[in-house]
Order: structure tokens, then C-alpha cells, then sequence
């Protein structure tokens, strides 16, 4: 009879998904908990470990043995606590499998494809706040919007913003 459990492995500091990699290279069932990130500076990582220094791995250690994770590339062993390594609950390892899926989507979607061409939104922060204004477009490049902001009677000028800067009317902030 099979014992697998999820165990946390240890590794070397910023070496969490080659660790994974390499698991997952030996067909171990791994889990690298991860965000997708959307840096300032757009040389620096764009996929940071949510949990530093530690990857989730599903194993038999009847089989494997738990000197196997001490000695394997990028790692330093097992979480260990009284000489036995600690099992991680299977719905703990769900839960943060869905939690992370949700925020990483969310990272993913732009803010600007909330919006539509021609769908009215309000402007809610900076000097135009709290002005009604039409969508018109993404801006390629930077995280730029255009909207069509009604002014001096039925005149639409154009201004770009940042697209976290509005909402569509019928969301209350």
C-alpha cells in the first residue's frame, strides 16, 4: 500500500523552481507555489516564490527515503520537526493550488481589459476625479488608456490614464 503525503522541501535561497524542475524531472508530483509578478524594472523576475525557500513534493518516503531531498541538487532536506519530517495536509496543498490560480489570473489580466470601446466609465482618482468619461482605447507600449472626457458642453477631449484609475459607474468604490 501506497503512503504518499506532501512534504515541504527546503532549498537553497532562489533556487525554488529549479528545485521543482528537477523533481518534476525524477517524476515526483511537485508543487512550486508561485506568483506571476509584473515588474517596475522589466529585466527582474517576473515569477516570484510565494512561500521563500520551499517547494511542496508528493512522495512515498518508504521508497524515495528522506536522505534523497537532502542530497538533491538545489535542496537542503526535508522540514523536518523531532527528526520527522512534517506532512503537509492535502487540503492545505489544494486550497493554496486555488488561491494562488485565482491571484495569478487576476496578475495576468490587464486592468485595461476590463473596459470596452465606447462604454462609459468614471474617472476616480487624479485631477479629473469623480468626471464621467466614454473608453476609447488601449495604448500599446505602457499601461496606458485613452477615454473620451465630456467637456465644455458636448465636446469629447481625449486623455490618457492609467487604467486603475477608473471604474464603470455602477461599481461603488
Amino acid at each position: 500500500m501506497s503512503s504518499l503525503h506532501w512534504y515541504a522541501v527546503h532549498s537553497h535561497p532562489h533556487r525554488e523552481e529549479s528545485l521543482a524542475r528537477y523533481m518534476a524531472e525524477k517524476g515526483l508530483e511537485v508543487f512550486y507555489p508561485h506568483l506571476k509578478v509584473t515588474p517596475v524594472n522589466p529585466r527582474s523576475r517576473r515569477i516570484r516564490a510565494y512561500f521563500p525557500g520551499y517547494v511542496f513534493v508528493r512522495a512515498d518516503l518508504e521508497q524515495t527515503g528522506s536522505s534523497l531531498f537532502q542530497w538533491m541538487p538545489f535542496a537542503t532536506g526535508l522540514v523536518s520537526f523531532g527528526g520527522e519530517p512534517a506532512t503537509v495536509p492535502d487540503a492545505l496543498i489544494t486550497a493554496l493550488q486555488a488561491h494562488l490560480e485565482r491571484l495569478n489570473r487576476m496578475v495576468t489580466q490587464s486592468p485595461a481589459e476590463q473596459f470596452q470601446k465606447g462604454e462609459k466609465v468614471e474617472i476616480e482618482s487624479g485631477p479629473f476625479a469623480g468626471y464621467e468619461a466614454i473608453f476609447d482605447a488601449r495604448l500599446p507600449g505602457r499601461q496606458r488608456v485613452r477615454v473620451l472626457l465630456k467637456f465644455l458642453g458636448e465636446r469629447h477631449v481625449p486623455l490618457e490614464l492609467d487604467p486603475r484609475q477608473l471604474h464603470t459607474p455602477t461599481q461603488s468604490s
